[in-house]
């Protein structure tokens, strides 16, 4: 017997009061998912990062994610991992290799999308902690996090996720990972790739994080600035999903 994952699809749309003001609204959306028809993909869930506050706040993460990982998988999700730039690492990875022997297929006609000004500044990486030089410093997914060698898959490029999606007929994709406003948007295997070719993708909202410096426009705390980016996605892209309640 199949087994189903309820989700709450938590979008926002501009509406208007009684008097005719503008105001965006929240609405949730129930629904059943097939879980061998969903994928949870892990956005750039590396071992290190060169600001060591958004390193910080990951590690926050990382004991939820883990457990949504194993809850997800033990109901059939497939699970993806997409430490992008670690490729190397994995080269002997049985995850590896199932995501290269796949099939590849002709991406689906991109269909075009308006892209608004996110409503924060990342200007010089983003960093909280002062200035940072960007640079790569990962080398792996954070160990934390297990990769299943004998269910999962890793890869970091958007064609061989397509690929996968296709093979095991995935219709939904899950995300989380970081960073909001960089990578989990623009990443070829993240929202706005999987939007502008119609696949149906939604973040999870409380298992992610951005870059974002209160020294910076809009001048808000860096939780602020992670909301902001978060209601932005509901906005103009996807719905969002609450991990929680994947998990309970």
């Amino acid at each position: 017997m199949a087994e189903y994952l309820s989700v709450a699809l938590r979008h926002q749309e501009l509406t208007a009061d009684a008097y005719g003001r503008r105001l965006w609204q929240y609405r949730e959306v129930p629904a059943q998912w097939q879980s061998t028809e969903v994928a949870l993909v892990l956005c750039d869930v590396w071992d290190h990062h060169w600001c060591p506050t958004a390193e910080a706040r990951l590690a926050e993460l990382l004991p939820r994610m883990a457990e949504l990982v194993r809850t997800l998988r033990e109901r059939g999700v497939l699970i993806v991992h997409a430490p992008s730039e670690t490729m190397d690492f994995y080269a002997d990875s049985q995850a590896r290799h199932r995501a290269l022997s796949a099939p590849s297929v002709p991406p689906p006609p991109v269909k075009h999308k308006e892209d608004p000004p996110l409503p924060v500044s990342s200007v010089g990486g983003g960093c909280d902690a002062g200035h940072y030089t960007p640079a790569k410093v990962w080398m792996r997914q954070h160990p934390a996090i297990t990769i299943d060698e004998d269910r999962d898959v890793v890869s970091d490029q958007g064609v061989e996720h397509l690929a996968v999606y296709v093979q095991r007929n995935i219709r939904h994709v899950l995300l989380m990972g970081v960073h909001t406003n960089m990578c989990i948007l623009n990443r070829s295997f993240a929202i706005k790739q999987l939007v502008r070719w119609g696949i149906s993708v939604a973040l999870v909202r409380d298992l992610t994080d951005a870059m974002y410096d209160p020294a910076l426009p809009p001048y808000v705390s860096h939780a602020q600035g992670t909301e902001l980016v978060i209601s932005y996605i509901e906005k103009f892209w996807c719905p969002t999903v609450a991990g929680e309640l994947l998990l309970s």
